[in-house]
């Protein structure tokens, strides 16, 4: 999986994610394993306030896209915040519960995409 292969709204919760200087952003790839949707984005913030403004962010970037969000958990507590648009799902994680939940080892047989520089082409701002 490459940066040029994500669809148009996965390269925008990306985008929006480092617009917000998201770390560790990932893409994991779930559509061949029969996982309840086709992708999981996840990335952390080094504090409660960046991790909602993340969340926010993407929200709104994708918003103005018109891909709705079907529901979202843990904005209060800010420690991970679960962003579900149906066919894939944002998690933001403080560092300590990223750590803790690794979602990365769980689905570590899901193609990953490590997006370093994941500005790309179909990116919109």
């Amino acid at each position: 999986m490459t940066t040029n292969s994500l669809r148009p709204p996965l390269l925008w919760a990306v985008e929006a994610a480092r617009s917000k200087l998201a770390e560790s952003i990932s893409v994991l790839d779930l559509s061949k394993l029969g996982a309840f949707t086709d992708a999981f984005v996840v990335c952390s913030g080094s504090s409660a306030r960046q991790v909602q403004a993340i969340s926010d962010e993407i929200e709104e970037r994708l918003a103005r896209h018109r891909v709705r969000l079907q529901h979202s958990e843990g904005y209060d507590t800010a420690e991970w915040i679960l962003l579900d648009f149906g066919g894939f799902v944002v998690h933001v994680f403080n560092e300590r519960a990223r750590l803790y939940y690794d979602l990365e080892r769980l689905w570590r047989s899901a193609p990953r995409l490590t997006p370093e520089h994941a500005a790309g082409a179909g990116a919109e701002r």
